[in-house]
């Protein structure tokens, strides 16, 4: 079934365009929902002020996109990740985690816009594409590190024993556990 669409509608046209879609899509979404008309005469003409509000709104939404574009130019992300010793990650890092560090500095990213085609999966500083429009990519700075975490572990066990106590080297002495006995009442 031809149409005339009333409004841009992604992979299916822009307003003003006349498109061949099937005979439900056409009833049941675009017709109902105003957003589609059959493509007479009379109509051709009364759509040329929605394709005149259409091209004003791609063209208010590219600037917007260029200017976020343009802050996120130069734009590097740190982030931290478990890793074994020989900088190995324990899982990856994917796009969703490249959005919400962008997210974190302030820039509206979506993740279906990070072009991280393969995980990362090692300790390293990667050049990560961001999509805004077909046309529009800016490349970002992401750099994967170590957890803070995995570092104070290492510290935490080459640390001394904490000071034992009397009570608690006489449980051992006799294999009790630490200390604790579950019949002792005077908590």
């Amino acid at each position: 079934m031809k149409l005339l669409l009333r409004k841009d509608i992604p992979k299916l046209g822009l307003a003003g365009d006349v498109v061949e879609v099937s005979e439900g899509y056409a009833r049941n979404y675009l017709i109902p929902h105003h957003l589609a008309l059959e493509p007479t005469k009379a109509n051709m003409k009364a759509i040329e002020e929605d394709k005149r509000i259409a091209e004003e709104e791609r063209r208010i939404r590219r600037a917007a996109l260029e200017a976020q574009a343009a802050r996120m130019r130069d734009v590097e992300v740190t982030i931290a990740a478990a890793a074994n010793p020989e900088g190995h990650l324990y899982g990856s890092v994917g796009p969703r985690e490249v959005a919400a560090a962008l997210r974190d500095l302030g820039h509206e990213v979506d993740a279906k816009q990070v072009q991280l085609f393969k995980p990362i999966r090692t300790l390293d500083t990667q050049m990560v594409p961001v999509q805004f429009a077909d046309d529009l990519t800016v490349e970002v700075k992401v750099w994967v590190v170590r957890e803070a975490g995995a570092g104070e572990l290492e510290e935490a066990e080459a640390a001394p024993p904490p000071e034992e106590s009397e009570r608690d080297r006489e449980a051992r002495k006799y294999g009790y556990g630490g200390g604790v006995d579950a019949l002792e009442t005077d908590l």
